[in-house]
């Protein structure tokens, strides 16, 4: 049985539905409260036991990297002020044991492309992809649910929810055949349908376990619009020769990557922040 100890985050998008506030900084540094969504996302990873972190960045991300690194000035002035608090929270934004690999994605040629620029490093073994734009809260970690799918049925899983049909044009869109609880078999995959043409309303968002023979589909899609390689076709390809299931996971995702999910996801983890949900329960309620 394969273990999953590897998962890829593809960072290098522009992030210019955030702009101006992408213009210097990574959409993916953006704040929710007080971490990063990067920091949301690398902490599911962690909680799962993955220890391989490989980012697919691009140009002006190097804020991510710095983010992970060890900051010798600012831990010495922290601790020199007697800030212990504080420099144990810096100290503790990824853990010592875990491993941050950085990959330059030198043009911006679509998620699938992303993808297949962690071959090197990813090689033979499955492993996770974990989009930071979907930050999913649930009680169990989103990617510890589908490893613990993956243990049972050693196959590609999509991390799936059911959206209004008028958002399938959105979504890479699933056909599938329930086979138990939150779990059913992909029989197809459409690219952004329109909401016509759409098969369910079963849409994959942003969490993803793949075996490593996708590397081999998406070296030979095709581009598409915009030159893009899209994950979606190399997913279409793959299932063709190999079981692929949708789960559906317990939790509740906030689109990060639209000004109303970001809105949403700083409000519902505000309510749930030790340090300030009490007098920002009670802000919101006077707001009313």
């Amino acid at each position: 049985m394969k273990k999953i100890t590897k998962a890829v985050f593809p960072v290098a998008g522009m992030g210019s539905r955030f702009l101006p506030a992408t213009k210097a900084s990574p959409k993916e540094m953006m704040p929710i409260v007080d971490k990063p969504l990067i920091q949301y996302a690398v902490e599911e990873a962690v909680a799962a036991g993955i220890t391989d972190m490989v980012f697919i960045t691009g140009r002006n991300k190097r804020a991510i990297e710095d983010h992970f690194d060890k900051a010798y000035e600012l831990e010495a002035e922290l601790a020199m002020r007697g800030k212990d608090e504080l420099l144990r929270v810096v100290r503790e934004v990824i853990p010592a044991h875990i491993n941050c690999i950085y990959i330059r994605q030198t043009e911006a040629l679509g998620l699938g492309h992303a993808v297949l620029c962690a071959r090197p490093v990813i090689q033979d073994e499955p492993f996770a992809v974990i989009l930071a734009d979907d930050l999913i809260d649930g009680e169990t970690p989103i990617v510890s649910q589908m490893m613990d799918v993956f243990r049972q049925h050693q196959c590609s899983i999509l991390g799936v929810q059911d959206v209004p049909r008028e958002q399938t044009r959105s979504y890479g869109i699933v056909d599938a055949t329930p086979l138990g609880p939150d779990i059913e078999q992909v029989n197809a995959i459409v690219e952004k349908p329109e909401p016509e043409d759409a098969p369910s309303t079963l849409a994959v968002v942003g969490r993803y376990i793949l075996t490593p023979r996708i590397f081999y589909h998406l070296e030979k899609v095709q581009a598409g619009a915009g030159g893009e390689i899209q994950l979606t076709d190399g997913i279409a390809a793959l299932m063709r020769e190999e079981k692929m299931l949708a789960y559906r996971f317990k939790g509740t995702r906030y689109d990060c990557g639209s000004k109303l999910g970001y809105l949403q996801a700083t409000v519902a983890l505000g309510l749930k922040h030790p340090e300030v949900r009490d007098e920002f329960d009670a802000y919101l309620k006077g707001l009313k």
